[in-house]
């Protein structure tokens, strides 16, 4: 491939960067140079908050002398010269943000929050000067229309079908006035959103139950006691127990502590974050967040929001996606309700005089699964001590595809609780770097999600470009007596953000742009939860699962327990999952926005799908990152649309082994090998033989 641009790149690089009164120069800038580390993983102990702004600005520079290279040549516009010379532009930017946004959403601080705020609008002028390029779209274009004549192979006519549509849908084809307030949009959502997630963070930090008497702690395990009095010690309050909003803290709190008015308090703060009528509140963010999406909708062509963000999905629309969720719904709220039955059976039983109330619904399910199946989570947690499941995961990932995992103490880290290893093939060649960080902090926003540092492709040299993934999680911490246990609902979260880790890991496309995680909304989710089925696999068990003191593996009673309690409590697991889907399309489906009070909103959507008082939505409206902050608007529903792939897909490694080689190397080189190469549908296919069944699925969660 053509090395473009290389004479104006280093002519830019020669040039210092002033911020805040301090310059920055190229040899003090540790962006500006290749990475003197293992991998060329970047050079954390280097990066400095003030390299941030000037590198980011530096790559702006670098990516307009890019762009004005490919617009000015006086070449006809063909696949090389247009498609993938912009494909291969803007390598300053990438490598400065996968560092501040990694950073933003998990070592975080005010100052790289105010940074944030500095570099979003810069970033989203940027982009847009780039979309609204007119010579740009121009050559683009052109190569789009004679793409029948280019003898282009599979992954190049995607690449270039992908990039015409991302200009059309980042407003190439809107008039002059149209384009002016399409910036205005994307600068304001790309503000507001920012706030959105830091509101959600401030919110949860802030809160803290304060438990004096040690009468209060009645119903807590003793490792919940001692992560309690761990808390309040490192805030100064030693004597006492404190309890977080933090999932570790808060969900266990709710699952034992008999103190129903404790369990009240703490509910109502985890689901009034963001809506407190304070300077964190988000009510105001969220109406103005789905309005502008509307009206940049509406400049596009589109009905919706949910109708512009669908039609790159495999749903394709609205009237898909929301049949798809009533089909689940209505069997889902069956077995809900008669859950509710049985929890108010033993409020009643107990002489309550209650009624069940969502902060109850945890702590009386946690009753019933006890006395249903003699099985609680204090029972099976000392069979998953953090090091067992991830040596089980690294074990499964070996039996799979052959790769190895060590860790490295010389490759740098972003913070001490990461951890780096190096992935492998069987045959000892290099695969990528793999960073994993497991505990809750303060400069952590909460939740599990896999990222990159790095994405895979090949340079326009020809050579390939490692991965560097990272794993960031919020997993029960350790204690003085105790190492990290988890709950099987944590190990089932580790290895779905494994899977996810894989997707990166094992990508081998030639474009950044199509490689990894970058498929479908609803496709990206099945690589990550085809991998939690190996959790609770027997089988696998046996391998991983193992008593963190006497060594112990797992006893077949407990397996079996598991087994038995399979369904439980799954139509309260899938009702707030949909529920929180529901809710997304609500905001994003609509034609008009005319919220007056969120709070009104969020009622009428889901007192029209009938939700039960009892269950609450896993989200509410001003907390729901995930549609607010991140990238799932009107795509929520993605994890039970992929949970029809991995159920069904999963079925292809009962019928031939859970470690067959063939169905894993069908699944390696037609899934995780191929990111947005090709439709995932034809990817799907290609492995399974046939396109997904819902019966899996409906069978796994006790609704057929």
């Amino acid at each position: 491939m053509k090395k473009l641009f290389l004479v104006l790149m280093s002519a830019v690089m020669l040039s210092s960067c002033n911020q805040g009164g301090k310059e920055v120069t190229t040899d003090q800038n540790p962006f500006f140079a290749e990475y003197e580390t293992p991998f060329g993983v970047p050079d954390f102990a280097k990066i400095k908050n003030e390299h941030f702004l000037p590198a980011i600005e530096k790559g702006i520079e670098e990516q307009n002398a890019e762009i004005t290279a490919i617009t000015g040549n006086s070449n006809p516009a063909d696949f090389e010269n247009t498609i993938a010379a912009y494909d291969y532009s803007g390598e300053l930017i990438r490598k400065v943000t996968s560092v501040f946004y990694n950073y933003n959403s998990s070592n975080t601080s005010d100052e790289i929050q105010a940074l944030a705020k500095e570099i979003a609008p810069k970033l989203s002028a940027h982009y847009d000067n780039i979309n609204l390029n007119p010579e740009l779209f121009a050559r683009v274009k052109e190569v789009y229309e004679k793409r029948g004549s280019l003898n282009l192979n599979g992954e190049q006519s995607r690449l270039l079908e992908k990039m015409y549509k991302d200009f059309v849908r980042g407003g190439a084809a809107l008039d002059s006035a149209k384009q002016a307030r399409f910036r205005e949009i994307n600068q304001e959502l790309s503000v507001l959103t920012l706030q959105f997630g830091e509101n959600v963070l401030a919110e949860t930090n802030e809160f803290k139950l304060i438990i004096e008497n040690e009468a209060d702690l009645e119903g807590l395990p003793q490792g919940l006691r001692d992560q309690g009095a761990e808390t309040a010690k490192a805030a100064g309050m030693e004597g006492k127990w404190v309890y977080t909003l933090h999932n570790p803290s808060v969900m266990p709190f709710l699952q034992y502590s008999a103190k129903r008015e404790l369990r009240e308090k703490i509910y109502n703060a985890y689901i009034n974050r963001g809506n407190n009528g304070n300077e964190k509140d988000n009510k105001e963010i969220i109406k103005k967040i789905a309005a502008l999406r509307l009206e940049r909708a509406n400049m596009l062509g589109y009905e919706t929001h949910a109708a512009f963000i669908l039609e790159e999905n495999m749903a394709k629309d609205a009237a898909t996606v929301n049949a798809f969720l009533n089909k689940l719904w209505e069997p889902a709220l069956k077995r809900a309700n008669a859950e509710a039955k049985d929890l108010q059976s033993i409020i009643d039983r107990e002489g309550g005089n209650f009624k069940l109330q969502p902060w109850d619904w945890r702590f009386y399910a946690e009753k019933l699964r006890k006395e249903k199946y003699d099985l609680n989570d204090e029972l099976l947690k000392p069979y998953f001590p953090l090091e067992g499941v991830k040596q089980g995961i690294f074990d499964v990932c070996k039996n799979l595809y052959g790769i190895t995992f060590t860790q490295r103490e010389d490759i740098p880290v972003y913070h001490s609780e990461a951890m780096a290893y190096e992935v492998k093939e069987a045959n000892g060649d290099h695969i990528g770097v793999l960073y994993m960080d497991f505990h809750p902090r303060e400069s952590k926003r909460g939740g599990a999600w896999m990222s990159s540092y790095r994405k895979q492709s090949v340079s326009q040299d020809g050579k390939k470009v490692t991965p560097v993934i990272t794993i960031v999680c919020n997993f029960t911490k350790p204690t003085a007596t105790q190492p990290s246990l988890l709950t099987f609902d944590e190990t089932s979260t580790f290895f779905h953000e494994f899977g996810h880790a894989l997707h990166g890991l094992l990508s081998n496309s030639t474009y950044n742009s199509l490689s990894g995680t970058s498929v479908p909304r609803d496709f990206v989710e099945l690589p990550s939860q085809i991998m939690e089925n190996w959790a609770s696999e027997p089988e696998v068990l046996r391998m991983y699962a193992k008593h963190f003191e006497t060594g112990e593996v797992i006893p077949d009673e407990l397996i079996k327990k598991m087994e038995n309690s399979a369904y439980f409590d799954q139509g309260f697991a899938t009702v707030e999952y949909l529920a929180a889907s529901f809710l997304d399309m609500g905001y994003h489906d609509a034609k008009t926005i005319d919220i007056q009070d969120v709070n009104v909103f969020e009622n009428q959507v889901l007192n029209g799908i009938g939700l039960i008082p009892q269950i609450t939505a896993r989200y509410r409206s001003t907390y729901f990152n995930h549609i607010f902050s991140g990238g799932y608007s009107s795509g929520y529903y993605s994890y039970i649309w992929s949970g029809i792939l991995d159920a069904d897909a999963f079925e292809a490694f009962r019928q031939n082994g859970l470690f067959d080689k063939n169905t894993a190397d069908l699944f390696r080189k037609n899934v995780l090998e191929r990111g947005g190469t090709e439709d995932p549908m034809v990817l799907y296919k290609k492995f399974r033989g046939a396109e997904p069944d819902i019966t899996p699925l409906l069978k796994r969660r006790g609704l057929i």
